[in-house]
């Protein structure tokens, strides 16, 4: 596991290698940056989407969470850090891409899937529950007709997917840019166990890429 000394010597390895033979592309960045997607993906540490998609520095705009969810459009006075990244990756970015990537072996899923952190207070779990509940539309369907084992995990872990896209479009500025074609929204799935990207289509059924 990386703890703080192992991550340093990351950083001193990167200093001499990547960042000494992109020199000319970080001064571009210093400058700016001009993404051209987002990705809305799991803090899942086995899920990098710069490493799942091969990007560079300055390539991808990307907001992690647990589940890789994205709250509906609230107006209720609180803070909403998706909520903020979303708007200034649309509004000031002017992204052209916006990409939902859900994973294999979800923890999140998982919490959503038994509820075990139901009724806990914050901090012991309970900030846990109450943003994982977002799920619970679709994991008491997803329950009621495959029940709690290995297929009904994949099912929902297909489904934080369409449930994100779904909150993502009560945005106003986000149909209002997909009916001028200035935007697009994707979901992917990522399998950890075979590194096999799955692109959604538009009947929301997952194939591989």
């Amino acid at each position: 596991m990386a703890g703080f000394d192992t991550l340093l010597s990351g950083y001193h390895r990167f200093r001499e290698t990547g960042w000494s033979s992109q020199r000319a592309r970080w001064a571009e960045l210093s400058e700016g940056q001009s993404p051209r997607a987002m990705v809305i993906a799991c803090s899942d540490s086995r899920v990098d989407p710069a490493q799942i998609f091969d990007t560079s520095p300055g390539e991808i705009f990307v907001v992690r969470n647990v589940a890789n969810l994205v709250p509906p459009f609230e107006l209720d006075g609180q803070r909403h850090g998706v909520s903020a990244a979303l708007e200034f990756a649309v509004t000031q970015l002017e992204v052209s891409d916006i990409i939902v990537l859900g994973h294999g072996a979800c923890g999140g899923v998982s919490a959503a899937l038994s509820r075990r952190f139901e009724g806990k207070p914050p901090g012991a779990g309970g900030f846990i529950a109450h943003w994982v509940d977002m799920l619970d539309e679709a994991r008491d369907r997803i329950v009621a007709e495959l029940g709690t084992g290995p297929e009904a995990v994949h099912a929902l872990e297909l489904e934080t997917v369409r449930v994100s896209l779904a909150n993502l479009r009560t945005f106003p500025c986000i149909p209002e840019r997909e009916a001028e074609g200035k935007l697009r929204l994707h979901g992917a799935y990522f399998a950890i166990a075979d590194g096999l990207l799955h692109v959604m289509d538009e009947a929301g059924n997952f194939g591989p890429a």
